[in-house]
């Protein structure tokens, strides 16, 4: 099948790879701008378009698609499908009406539940048990066009966005291959409005722990959902301490956000007389280590309380 191809980051990867390598020409890839990374701000080429160079895909790289000529380019390849997976980019109704199979979308989540953008950190961040991969008939509409398949997958206790993101990528890219090699024979179903839910695209201050308001389940799962980026996070004597792996450490009459151990460990009280043990943290300046690392270094009083 003859496909045009849209993705930008590391999650697109094993899909545009599987499609590849199940035989489907790919035609053209449609990738973001390369952007500056890193310290020294340096030109990086989205890894959508790393692989497809590569391959000796033509690669485009539009700032918009909304002026004509992207339509022009993919009319051009006169694709039978355009594929779609975390472009970046929302498509245009003439674009979506170019293909004869449409547009189908690689969505990282059990919709109608998790539309939008960041799916992957927000059904962890929930507190969901389960989540999964759809394949989407795309609509003008953000993620709301008709379901074609989906693949469930459990959510470990302790996982972290960053390995969810790795285990639905591959999911992802079995599902595409699987819904284009039987695209014919799919009926596709109509998400059901009362279930949605959307996850808005995550910014750095959502990190923010606060024990004040938040019980210690709720902010053991902001922790795993937002590692590795933004990273969780409190204020410590105007110093920002990141905080990389927590465990739930029972209940405590003491008041939210204080510290009610710091003897080899560091359990602060949350909402609703529950504990968080800070397990793995990285103070402001400094390299990863233990709560209890870091107290032989900087000891903190029982009794002190955590700013958020």
């Amino acid at each position: 099948m003859k496909i045009v191809f849209m993705g930008t980051p590391d999650f697109a990867v094993p899909c545009v790879e599987a499609l590849y390598n199940a035989g489907h020409e790919i035609s053209a890839v449609f990738t973001r701008e390369d952007k500056p990374v890193g310290r020294k701000q340096i030109l990086t080429a989205p890894p959508v378009k790393v692989f497809a160079t590569e391959k000796n895909i033509p690669v485009y790289q539009p700032k918009t698609l909304r002026d004509g000529e992207a339509q022009k380019i993919i009319s051009f390849y006169n694709p039978d499908v355009i594929v779609v997976v975390a472009y970046g980019r929302i498509l245009p109704d003439e674009i979506l009406k170019l293909p004869k199979y449409g547009c189908i979308n690689v969505h990282a989540s059990l919709l109608p539940r998790h539309r939008g953008a960041s799916p992957i950190q927000w059904c962890i961040v929930c507190g969901d048990s389960q989540t999964g991969i759809s394949t989407m008939k795309m609509d003008s509409g953000l993620d709301t066009g008709d379901i074609l398949l989906t693949e469930k997958v459990k959510i470990g206790d302790e996982e972290t966005a960053g390995e969810l993101f790795d285990r639905l990528s591959e999911i992802g890219a079995e599902l595409i291959v699987k819904t284009i090699e039987n695209i014919e024979n799919i009926t596709p179903v109509k998400q059901d409005e009362q279930g949605a839910t959307y996850a808005p695209i995550i910014t750095k201050n959502m990190g923010l722990l606060d024990f004040a308001s938040k019980t210690a389940e709720q902010l053991h799962n902001a922790v795993r959902g937002f590692n590795p980026w933004p990273v969780a996070y409190f204020m410590l004597d105007s110093k920002r301490i990141k905080v990389y792996k927590t465990h739930i450490a029972g209940e405590t009459n003491a008041a939210a956000g204080t510290v009610v151990s710091s003897d080899g460990e560091l359990v602060i009280a949350c909402a609703n007389s529950t504990a968080l043990s800070l397990d793995i943290i990285k103070p402001e300046g400094s390299r990863e280590m233990t709560a209890a690392e870091y107290l032989r270094g900087k000891p903190i009083n029982k009794g002190v309380v955590i700013c958020g």
